[in-house]
C-alpha cells in the first residue's frame, strides 16, 4: 500500500513538472514573440524618422547623372562633396552660421528668463486677473503665428514714428518680443516650467520664508536650483524654435542679420544653380549644414536633455 501512495507521489510530481516546464515554455515563448513585436514597430517608427534624413545624405552627394539615372535611389555611382561646397557658399557659411547661433541663443535666454519668472508668480502667488492672463496664455498659443505677426509689424513702425528710432530691420523686435514673453511658442516653454513648479512642495518655500529668505531668495535657491534640468529643456526648445522660425525673423530683421535657416529659401526658388536636378542635390546638402548644428546640439546634451524631459513631467510619468 506504501509503495502505490509513493508511485502515485512520483507521478504527481512528474506530471506537476512536466506541466510548470510547458507553461513556462509558452510564457517565454509569449515574451520572444512580444519583444519581436515591438522591435519589430520601434524600428518601422525609427524608419519612418529617419527616412527624410537617410534621402537627404544619400542625394546630397549624388551628382546630377545619378539623380536623373532612375536606376539608381540610395547609393551614388558617381559620388560628390562638392555639393556641400556649393551649398555652404550660397549659404554664407560661416558667417550665417554664427549669426544664428549667437541669435537663437540670446533669444532663448531670454525667453528662459522670462518663461521662468512668468510660469513662477502663476504658480506661487494669486493675484486679481490671474485666470485672465493664464487664459490670454493659452490664445496666444492657439493663434498662428503669421495671423500676429503683421500686427506686430505695425505696432514696432508705429512706435517707430514715436520715438523716431529705427527697429524695423533689426534685431530688436525679436529681443523684446522674447523679453516681454512673446516670442516664438513662449506660451508651451511658461507652461512646461509653471508644471514642474507645480510638483515642487510649497512647504519648502514656507520653510526658506522662515528663514528670512524673500520672494527673489525663495525663487532662486528653491525653484531655479530645483529647476536646473527643466531651464537646459526650456533652453533647448526655445534655441531650436528661433533657429526654425524664418517667417517672422525675415520679416522683422529683413537684410539687417544674415541666418543660416534664412538662406535656404534661395533653393526653393531656385537661386542656387542653374539646373533643377544639380538643385535637388545642393538644396538636400544646404539641408543638412542647416539643421547639422542642433543635432550636434542634441548629441552633447542628450543625456541631461532626456533627464529633463522626465523630470518636467512632459512624459506624464
Amino acid at each position: 500500500m506504501a509503495n502505490k501512495n509513493s508511485t502515485a507521489k512520483k507521478l504527481d510530481l512528474s506530471v506537476l513538472k512536466k506541466f510548470n516546464f510547458a507553461k513556462f515554455k509558452r510564457f517565454k515563448g509569449v515574451q520572444i514573440v512580444s519583444k519581436i513585436a515591438i522591435y519589430f514597430v520601434l524600428i518601422c517608427i525609427g524608419f519612418i524618422f529617419l527616412e527624410p534624413i537617410l534621402e537627404m545624405l544619400s542625394k546630397s552627394i549624388m551628382q546630377a547623372k545619378d539623380l536623373i539615372d532612375p536606376s539608381i535611389t540610395w547609393i551614388a555611382k558617381h559620388a560628390t562633396f562638392d555639393n556641400f561646397k556649393n551649398a555652404a557658399a550660397t549659404l554664407s557659411v560661416p558667417g550665417s552660421l554664427l549669426n544664428s547661433v549667437w541669435f537663437s541663443a540670446l533669444l532663448a535666454i531670454c525667453q528662459t528668463a522670462v518663461s521662468a519668472t512668468t510660469a513662477f508668480a502663476m504658480s506661487r502667488y494669486t493675484f486679481k486677473g490671474r485666470n485672465f492672463w493664464f487664459m490670454m496664455l493659452i490664445i496666444a498659443f492657439i493663434i498662428p503665428i503669421p495671423l500676429v505677426t503683421i500686427p506686430r509689424i505695425i505696432v514696432f513702425t508705429t512706435v517707430e514714428n514715436i520715438i523716431g528710432f529705427k527697429l524695423i530691420n533689426t534685431v530688436i523686435p525679436q529681443i523684446l518680443m522674447s523679453v516681454l514673453g512673446q516670442g516664438a511658442y513662449s506660451t508651451m516653454l511658461i507652461l512646461i516650467f509653471y508644471n514642474f513648479f507645480n510638483m515642487i512642495p510649497k512647504s519648502l518655500d514656507e520653510a526658506a520664508m522662515i528663514d528670512g529668505a524673500g520672494s527673489l531668495k525663495v525663487f532662486y535657491h528653491v525653484a531655479i536650483r530645483l529647476s536646473i534640468s527643466t531651464i537646459l529643456v526650456v533652453f533647448l526648445f526655445s534655441f531650436v524654435f528661433n533657429w526654425n522660425e524664418t517667417y517672422t525673423t525675415n520679416l522683422m530683421t529683413g537684410d539687417s542679420l544674415t541666418l543660416l535657416p534664412g538662406k535656404l529659401a534661395m533653393f526653393d526658388n531656385g537661386m542656387a544653380s542653374a539646373g533643377n536636378s544639380v538643385n535637388e542635390a545642393n538644396r538636400m546638402a544646404a539641408t543638412l549644414i542647416a539643421i547639422a548644428p542642433l543635432l550636434l546640439l542634441y548629441a552633447c546634451v542628450q543625456k541631461q536633455f532626456i533627464e529633463g524631459i522626465e523630470n518636467t513631467g512632459i512624459t506624464g510619468e
